[in-house]
């Protein structure tokens, strides 16, 4: 009998008479009752088993994978009723925290997770997979997404190698406080949480969004979707506040304009939201939002940046559509390029790019027993969700309280309120808790993406390489709203300008409205488009004259007393260390070292190049980023520590707990961290903009340091003795051959302190990438064959962390520069709407990349600290296309570098055309 016959005689076997045989499910017996249609994914979360994610609805992700009689599924595609008489298992049935797996423990020891929402089925696939398929993990752990780690550390679990330490404080590799829940499925994410927590009988949301890229709404019938079965209200304009406000989320209001509400009378993109049904289940949610009947006025729209400013072009929003612009000079540039013995200029495009967090963006929101509105959201920013909501809705900001779980990735995507204010609007209209979860459909056409850059460059050079002028043209397309728009379009303008000497420097930029979907933050914050350009250019210059494209850099680089200028100031920016330097000469040199090894055994019709390519960044946003931190010595003699910022693969969990380990002379297991909460500490930025360590962890630093000094007091007191002579020591503090334990002390009164920091002056981290490829100059086909990565992150806390996240940077990157790409189509619809169309990199698409980290300690970060989660994926698009130019003798100019695009270059190179690239015109 074949397999296939088997399962079908399995499945008709499994059906007795009006009902299905019960499951075995992770040990215990379940009655199967499946409502016609659902998956098992849906099916097991009703039964608690909230390890099984939900990550993708298409069986592309493997965020939902569990064990069916000995095999690993997808369960979002796996029929519910198949598993009638089945045995499923899922990661909760694998083993528990107190009594992991083998799998479980050996992801654990690799730290083979970062956010961890793709870690259940990883250890799923893993534990379910055959003996010899551990060499095969390119096919094995192909329907397997990480977006966080990079892949090495998840190569390392399946192989036994053990990362961690239990070592405590900075500089050890400590594992993350969250491994045992994150790797057994019980660490609780923002949708696992039983109905008997909620205050009432939970409702579900579904929106209604437009099919137009510009329209006014003139009717909205809801009469159908309202006599649907479970439907209790359709919510529109008509019921939601007015208040104009920005999705983005930034410390300073005023940073991003004002230009959304929570339902409009015009809607600016498609996809955007225009009513919300409100029902006793998602599926009852989603089928009546297919009813609600809206009557629209198309109006003209646009979707080329280029034509944004033209006065026949329909304005979005007030008066124009330039959001912001900027346009400053320092030196003169035309005289210093007309010196010049060489000039080059060359355009430059960049693509929308979707973050792709596994776990997609949702609330749940109800009101507590005091009358407060709760919030809990994926959110990397609650303290500032809690703000806006407040302003919208016109609340006293003591009434609402907002919260994160752990949040299964971020990248900039949920420093945003998307889908808060829906579901704090559902929850005041019913009274009840209403949920609002994001199909990852709904994330790809709806949410953010990248902001796509146009940027002109013009640089010039010496003959012996000494860059004398850098001029840059740049349009940013900020979509339909302008959330983060003027910030993106400034940040990128610094950096990428100010880390090379010049004297003269010109910048041009604005940022437009246009009718796509919004733009928004995302890792590197404008600089991965603008670094792309400027390194390109340089690169370029280097190739033009001859030189070594390294070493010209090492000769116009800023050094660490070097004043930072690209033409607008920003003074509280400083070099508090600087290991830019030691960043080129590691890359330089492995990248000598490993040449003759990388060459042997290739095919002929393989050509090698090699290509690297520098970044620098601020380690704080400007104007201000916050951070309160409080922490107290417990009843036990253990620490509570109590933070604002979020736990979304960043590390900061882990970073705080070293920080304050290492000032209290404790373990990390004896510092009990709550975090993400605006009910915890005064208030907390959030972590965006690579803050975690540097600015939160700096208030942990402050907080935990008065804490020591007060125990140290207290104890004193008690043994009559000088403060200085008292030491901590573990869960005591010594005097000579006395001692007192922390509980004893606790025994005496309480003992608390706080920390804070505003995130100023701010210092800069610095990235170096390299890459050795090979292309087949037959078929465009791209090989990795060497990835170099040094940082400056000044005193690294946890190696093993900071080394995930630099993998985990680069690996985005590559997606970013060889494969993912956001398409419209042309009435403005996302048509890349399902990931099998966008193509996020899998286990083999990834190489493993060789991370060094210079010997620097920051002036301002705490212990020397500096950031490192967004930077390492700034370089990395150029210094593959300078590796492709390297090979190919071709400067592709608009990424992304597919295989296609590569080989109509090399045949329009042999027709003898032009060697700059042209951006297709259905990607822009």
């Amino acid at each position: 009998m074949s397999i296939i016959e088997h399962r079908l005689a399995t499945d008709a076997a499994s059906t007795t008479g009006s009902g299905l045989r019960p499951a075995t499910l992770d040990g215990r017996e379940v009655e199967v009752a499946a409502e016609p249609g659902q998956c098992l994914r849906t099916w097991l979360r009703d039964q608690g088993s909230y390890g099984v994610k939900k990550g993708c609805d298409g069986g592309d992700c493997g965020a939902c994978t569990v064990i069916v009689d000995g095999e690993a599924v997808h369960s979002c595609v796996y029929p519910a009723h198949r598993a009638a008489g089945r045995e499923i298992v899922t990661v909760q049935g694998l083993g528990t925290p107190e009594h992991p797996h083998p799998v479980q423990e050996r992801f654990r020891k690799a730290a083979g997770f970062q956010c961890g929402f793709c870690t259940a089925g990883m250890v799923c696939t893993v534990a379910a997979m055959p003996e010899s398929a551990e060499h095969d993990l390119d096919r094995t752990l192909k329907g397997n997404i990480c977006r966080c780690t990079g892949y090495r550390s998840i190569d390392d679990a399946v192989h036994g190698v053990e990362n961690i330490d239990d070592r405590a404080g900075v500089g050890h590799a400590t594992g993350a406080p969250a491994a045992l829940g994150v790797v057994t499925g019980t660490a609780r994410y923002t949708m696992d949480i039983d109905p008997d927590e909620l205050p009432g009988a939970l409702l579900y949301g579904a929106v209604v969004r437009s099919p137009h890229a510009h329209a006014r709404v003139i009717r909205i019938d809801a009469t159908r979707a309202l006599a649907a079965p479970g439907v209790v209200r359709v919510l529109t304009a008509d019921d939601a506040p007015r208040t104009l406000f920005s999705t983005a989320q930034h410390e300073l209001v005023e940073d991003d304009p004002e230009d959304t509400r929570v339902f409009d009378d015009v809607v600016r993109f498609v996809g955007q939201r225009v009513s919300l049904v409100v029902a006793e289940s998602q599926r009852a949610a989603d089928r009546a939002a297919r009813l609600v009947e809206v009557e629209y006025e198309v109006l003209p729209f646009n979707l080329d940046p280029e034509l944004a400013d033209h006065p026949d072009t329909p304005v979005l929003h007030g008066d124009s559509n330039v959001v912001m612009q900027l346009h400053s000079e320092v030196g003169d540039l035309e005289a210093e390029l007309a010196a010049s013995a060489i000039v080059e200029e060359r355009t430059f495009r960049t693509h929308r790019v979707s973050h792709t967090a596994l776990e997609t963006h949702g609330s749940i929101a109800w009101q507590d027993a005091d009358g407060r509105y709760v919030v809990r959201s994926s959110t990397q920013v609650p303290f500032l969700v809690r703000r806006s909501l407040a302003r919208v809705f016109g609340l006293p900001k003591e009434d609402v309280r907002v919260y994160a779980a752990r949040v299964g990735g971020g990248f900039g995507g949920k420093q945003e309120m998307l889908t808060e204010d829906l579901a704090l609007l559902a929850t005041k209209a019913t009274g009840r808790p209403v949920r609002i979860e994001f199909s990852r459909k709904e994330v790809l056409t709806a949410t953010t993406v990248r902001h796509p850059f146009r940027m002109r460059v013009r640089m010039g050079a010496t003959s012996d390489g000494v860059i004398t002028g850098i001029a840059v043209d740049v349009r940013s397309d900020t979509g339909a709203y302008g959330n983060h728009g003027p910030g993106v379009m400034f940040h990128g303008v610094g950096e990428s300008i100010a880390v090379y000497r010049a004297a003269a420097k010109k910048i041009d930029a604005s940022v437009v409205y246009t009718n796509s979907i919004p733009s928004g933050a995302f890792r590197g914050y404008g600089l991965s488009q603008m670094i792309f350009a400027i390194e390109s250019t340089v690169d370029e210059l280097a190739r033009g004259l001859g030189l070594d494209p390294l070493e010209m850099r090492t000769k116009n680089l800023i050094g660490p007393d070097d004043a930072m200028i690209a033409a607008h100031e920003e003074p509280d920016l400083i070099i508090g260390s600087y290991g830019l330097d030691e960043c080129v000469s590691i890359v330089r040199d492995r990248l000598a070292r490993t040449r003759e090894a990388d060459a042997a055994g290739l095919d002929p019709g393989w050509t090698i190049g090699e290509g690297a390519a520098v970044a620098m960044i601020a380690t704080v946003p400007p104007r201000g980023h916050h951070s309160h931190v409080t922490i107290r010595l417990e009843p036990d003699g253990a620490f509570g520590l109590d933070v604002g910022t979020a736990e979304f693969g960043n590390g900061t969990s882990t970073v705080h707990q070293q920080i304050a380990a290492t000032v209290l002379q404790t373990t990390t297991q004896r510092v009990r961290l709550r975090q993400a909460d605006s009910d915890l500490v005064e208030h907390d930025t959030g972590a965006f903009g690579s803050t975690g360590t540097v600015v939160a962890g700096r208030a942990t630093h402050a907080a935990s340091t008065s804490l020591a000094l007060t125990i140290r007091e207290r104890a004193a007191a008690v043994f009559g003795a000088p403060v200085e002579a008292c030491l901590l020591a573990g869960d005591r503090v010594m005097y000579g051959g006395e001692s007192l334990t922390l509980r004893e002390l606790a025994a005496s009164g309480s003992i608390e302190a706080s920390g804070y920091w505003g995130g100023s002056p701010r210092s800069v981290a610095f990235n170096v990438q390299g890459f050795r490829v090979a292309i087949d100059e037959g078929t465009g086909e791209l090989r990795i064959l060497r990835s170099i990565h040094a940082a400056d992150a000044g005193v690294v806390v946890n190696p093993e962390q900071c080394r995930g996240q630099i993998e985990g940077g680069i690996a985005q990157a590559i997606g970013a520069a060889l494969h993912e790409i956001v398409r419209l189509d042309e009435s403005g619809r996302v048509i890349s709407d399902i990931l099998r169309q966008y193509h996020v990199p899998t286990f083999a698409d990834v190489p493993r990349s060789e991370i060094f980290f210079a010997q620097t300690s920051d002036v301002l970060g705490p212990l020397g600290a500096k950031s490192m989660s967004e930077s390492p994926f700034n370089p990395v698009a150029p210094a593959l296309a300078s590796a492709i130019r390297d090979a190919t003798r071709i400067r592709l100019t608009a990424p992304p570098f597919t295989r296609d695009r590569i080989h109509a270059a090399i045949i329009e190179r042999d027709a003898g055309a032009s060697t700059e690239q042209a951006t297709p015109e259905a990607d822009r």
